[in-house]
């Protein structure tokens, strides 16, 4: 028995000085490999920016240290920003010959692929070469890759051209199915977010909004892919009417799509040729990106990134992960701190949203006022700069926008779920209520609005809808009427908001940059980004839980029925008062 005792705490001991080394020993390499993330790169002479046009583009990422350890995902989130800064890097280091497109399957909204597309332009400038070539080039990654002096596709592969089609889903059978019915209210002939659950198809104002705006967006794709590959509008829009994206591979050097077909090892052959080395040094962008210098002045020029939906208070999602969100309080927060911050002298706020509580929208624009009396303020719009997003934005001092940007859709909605069908008349439950004044049980559970309920909602709107309007005149230098003639919750491309005198110019974000910096009157500065990104240990234990990865699964599976279906599944304890809009047309 003793024997036996020795041998079983023997083996405990054992056990837990193996547990306790293997957990110093991967604290030590986690340690390692952080401090090695966090230097700076060496270049080799011959380097290649390799540029993979797979997975999705959003405005920033964190950082990521172990990426590199972790194998190649074909899902990965790849920062704009860093994307931004390693093709200034590759320009301008003479160690760097040329870029490399890796084309594929890629998600990202069109102001980002422009904004991506026009820095690839830019680097051209300086005569080193860009080639890209896929397996199977989609829609988006294409646009991208029609810029490079060749573009080299699998003689088994496709280049998908087919258009733009926007295809909203409709919830309200369903609802019905379940015993709900939305009880709505809004302002604004053109305002659709919540068509999805009241309708089971789209408005005719809605359908005439989006027909305008994806004609719009198609045209700028159409004209881009023109100029680079030297073929002809017409000829791009039959091709898109002939299901091109399903010929044969020969098909698409015909038609001048690609340049010529080539297996993998015949890309890397070009690269060899291109460079004058027998091995080429592929450099990815979140890499290079690191040897960018955005100035080293003490005078700063602050980028504040707003991207997502907006909210009051962080939210989670419903499946899992986290989605990118503006937190009113938090913003409001942080641009006091940037107003009294002596070393930043203007503020360019990088607005990517479809808008979210009105009421956050209302209290960052109080911000933004208290930020503008004291310097400078330029909006620099991504992908979307709409309802809230453009609430944030109709009252800095100037405004960017992408020719692809959606913003506009001024206008507000309230939508209030009525459970009878489902909790009465489906699973038998019964409510009764002891009040002391006529509105006491106002939204109450187990029934629907009466008249004088559903009034003073609708009365709660129209206020709202004539405060947002009143910001925007305000803001833009128009009168109200005006404002309520382009308004209505209608959508614009970038294109029609500029004609219309809702943005201010077409650029980028180093144009609104540099806006910002002329009109703080400094030449000399550094471009500071704002809030800090999420460090590497956040990012770990993100990536250790699972849930970074199901979320982006299910939102490459969903596509553009992602967003509107996390908003009816986590509806339950937003604002009753929202200023978004619901769907992304389809791009890929």
């Amino acid at each position: 028995m003793k024997d036996f005792l020795k041998y079983m705490l023997a083996t405990i001991a054992g056990i837990l000085c193996l547990g306790i080394f293997a957990f110093i020993s991967s604290l030590m390499m986690m340690i390692t490999v952080a401090a090695a993330g966090s230097q700076k790169p060496t270049l080799e002479d011959n380097s290649v920016l390799h540029i993979s046009l797979n997975g999705s583009i959003e405005e920033r990422c964190a950082e990521d240290p172990f990426a590199a350890f972790m194998g190649k995902d074909e899902m990965q989130t790849q920062g704009l920003d860093d994307l931004l800064a390693a093709i200034k890097v590759a320009k301008d280091n003479d160690d760097v010959k040329g870029i490399y497109l890796d084309g594929g399957t890629l998600s990202a909204d069109f102001a980002t692929l422009q904004e991506l597309r026009k820095a690839l332009l830019d680097f051209k400038q300086s005569k080193k070469f860009i080639i890209a070539y896929a397996d199977s080039y989609m829609q988006s990654a294409y646009y991208i890759a029609s810029v490079a002096d060749k573009v080299y596709c699998n003689p088994s592969g496709i280049v998908d051209w087919h258009g733009i089609a926007a295809q909203p889903i409709f919830f309200k059978d369903l609802l019905e199915k379940l015993g709900v019915k939305m009880q709505v209210f809004k302002v604004g002939t053109y305002k659709s977010a919540v068509e999805p659950y009241i309708l089971t198809q789209m408005s005719d104002a809605n359908r005439e909004q989006v027909q305008a705006y994806i004609s719009d967006i198609w045209q700028c794709i159409c004209h881009d892919v023109s100029a680079s590959r030297k073929v002809h509008v017409d000829s791009l829009n039959a091709m898109a009417d002939r299901y091109v994206t399903l010929a044969a591979a020969e098909v698409h050097v015909k038609n001048h799509l690609v340049d010529s077909l080539s297996y993998i090892d015949g890309v890397r052959a070009k690269l060899r040729s291109l460079t004058g080395e027998d091995e080429v040094t592929l450099v990815e962008a979140a890499e290079m990106a690191r040897l960018y210098e955005p100035g080293k002045a003490k005078e700063q020029v602050a980028v504040y990134y707003a991207q997502g939906s907006i909210v009051d208070e962080a939210t989670s999602n419903p499946f899992g992960g986290s989605e990118s969100e503006i937190v009113g309080a938090k913003v409001v927060s942080d641009l006091d701190k940037l107003a009294n911050d002596d070393d930043v002298k203007a503020v360019v706020l990088r607005i990517n949203s479809g808008g979210g509580s009105a009421y956050a929208s209302e209290q960052m624009w109080h911000a933004i006022q208290l930020l503008k009396a004291k310097k400078p303020v330029v909006v620099s719009m991504s992908g979307m700069a709409a309802s809230g997003g453009y609430y944030m934005s109709c009252g800095a001092d100037y405004i960017f926008a992408e020719p692809g940007t959606l913003t506009g859709s001024i206008g507000i909605f309230g939508m209030i779920p009525d459970a009878t069908g489902l909790l009465t008349d489906k699973l038998g439950l019964h409510f009764d209520v002891v009040k002391t004044n006529a509105s006491s049980d106002f939204g109450a559970t187990g029934r629907p609005f009466n008249a004088e309920e559903s009034q003073a909602m609708q009365n709660h709107i129209n206020r709202g809808y004539a405060l947002f309007l009143k910001r925007v005149a305000d803001g833009r230098g128009m009168k109200t009427e005006q404002v309520d003639a382009i308004a209505q919750g209608r959508v614009w491309t970038g294109n029609q908001a500029l004609r219309i005198k809702l943005v201010d110019k077409l650029g980028t974000l180093d144009d609104a940059v540099a806006e910002a910096a002329r009109r703080a009157k400094v030449k000399d500065y550094t471009v500071a980004a704002y809030p800090a990104k999420a460090s590497w240990m956040d990012n770990l234990l993100d990536k250790a839980s699972g849930d970074d990865y199901m979320q982006r699964k299910v939102r490459t599976l969903l596509g553009v029925y992602y967003r509107p279906l996390v908003f009816a599944t986590s509806y339950d304890g937003k604002p009753s008062v929202q200023a978004r809009i619901m769907f992304e047309p389809n791009f890929k």
